[in-house]
Order: structure tokens, then C-alpha cells, then sequence
């Protein structure tokens, strides 16, 4: 299976020294892939290499596009979005207007506003909440709009930052289970970054564990979900 997304001897941090190490990975055509690890290991800095927020050392492949040197904007118009830890919403501005910046990179204005209403029939709540201000949403919504707004550029590969932080388990389960049908139903490509494992490795196909800035395992996520000494040793629980 072709990979969308490749990491080849990936180093980066932010100045007193790497975070990342020699990073090298796949993330295949189609599927989820989840990042683990505890705290520190240095998920959000690989995410952030990825989306050409950091310097670094080795190379980011877009479907075999080597992106080395192209400015994170760019990386958007070829495909690749980033929802952030911690929502990334515009909190001054509404819904409507967060979500018009989420395909700014990526269509015209016909296009967009077809890209618009497809994702409030899929997120219901923005659709009800569309002329509210970011401050005035729960949690749950905040995150339901910064994934509708990386959703709206329609992106090839989708890199997600601990989309599960914070939030009730209830919410956890829809925004997961929204990601698996998207993969399902239009071959979407995810890199998911979490440390809720139980939860990640539910809807993955793939799982990664990150230590101390390395790839310690890469296994089938059905295989990590039974592995207890892994759980234990890389993953706190």
C-alpha cells in the first residue's frame, strides 16, 4: 500500500536541543494511523515538524512530494492540515467565519460553501451554533469547529493533536468515530496524536509508540490494544 504521508531521519526541537531523534515513518494510503506515548515524548513537536512549524533535519513526503523548504501555508494548498492541541479556534470569531478560514488555502468561493454546509450536516451542533462567537461554545463544540475547519480544505492527509483532551467520553466517542467513517467513506489519511491509547487504538489501524523523541514500536493497533507489558511501559496504563 502506498504511503500518503512519509517521515525519513526526522530531527527537530526548539533550540537547546533535539526533541526528536531520527524519526522515520509511514502512514499508509487511506488509513489512521495513531501516535502514542506519554507526556514529553514529543508527539505535538513531531506533528508541528510535520506541518513545517519547527526546523528540521530529514524530510516530510506528501504523497512522494518531498516538502522540504515549503512554507506551512503551502503545505495546506498541497494537502496536508493540522488541528492543534488545545482547539486552535478563532475564539473572536463565529463559527461561520472559522470555518471560512479553514478553506482559504484551498477553493473558490463556490466550492467552499459547498464544503461549508457539508461539514454542518455533519457537525449538527455547528449548524445550530453557526453565528456564534469560538469563546461561547463548550469544549465539545470547540473541537467539533477546529475539526470541521481542517475538514473543510478537503485535506489528503490529516494531522490531529490530542483531539480528546479535556473532554467527556461521550464527545471522545463521536469525534473518533466521525474520523473513522471519514477515512472510510473518502480514503481520508490521519495521523493521529493521543494519549488516550484505549480510545486511538479503537478506531487505528495502525499504532506508533514515541519515547523520549523515537519510534520504540510500530505495530497492527489490535496487537498494541493486547500488549499489557507495552501499556505499562511506554504508555502509563
Amino acid at each position: 500500500m502506498s504511503a500518503a504521508l512519509e517521515v525519513r531521519g526526522l530531527t527537530a526541537g526548539y533550540g537547546a536541543g533535539p526533541v526528536l531523534h531520527d524519526v522515520s515513518l509511514q502512514v499508509p494510503d487511506g488509513q489512521v494511523v495513531t501516535l502514542l506515548g506519554a507526556n514529553g515524548a514529543g508527539k505535538t513537536t513531531l506533528l508541528r515538524a510535520i506541518s513545517g512549524l519547527l526546523p528540521t533535519s530529514g524530510s516530510v513526503l506528501l504523497r512522494g512530494e518531498d516538502l522540504t523548504g515549503v512554507a506551512p501555508e503551502q503545505r495546506v494548498r498541497r494537502g496536508l492540515a493540522h488541528v492543534p492541541e488545545g482547539r486552535g479556534v478563532i475564539t473572536e470569531l463565529t463559527v461561520e467565519e472559522n470555518l471560512r478560514l479553514g478553506g482559504l488555502w484551498r477553493h473558490g468561493r463556490t466550492a467552499l460553501r459547498a464544503r461549508i454546509d457539508a461539514e454542518y450536516e455533519r457537525f449538527e451542533p455547528l449548524a445550530r451554533r453557526r453565528r456564534s462567537l469560538g469563546h461561547q461554545l463548550s469544549g465539545g463544540e470547540r473541537q467539533m469547529l477546529a475539526l470541521a475547519r481542517a475538514l473543510v480544505s478537503t485535506p489528503d492527509v490529516l494531522l490531529l493533536d490530542e483531539p480528546s483532551l479535556g473532554l467527556a467520553p461521550q464527545i471522545v466517542h463521536s469525534i473518533m468515530q466521525t474520523l473513522r467513517d471519514r477515512c472510510d467513506e473518502t480514503g481520508l489519511t490521519v495521523l493521529l496524536a493521543e494519549q488516550n491509547a484505549a480510545s486511538a487504538l479503537s478506531i487505528a489501524d495502525r499504532g506508533l509508540v514515541l519515547h523520549l523523541g523515537r519510534i520504540r514500536t510500530d505495530a497492527p493497533a489490535d496487537a498494541l490494544a493486547r500488549d499489557a507489558v507495552l501499556r505499562h511501559a511506554y504508555l502509563g496504563y
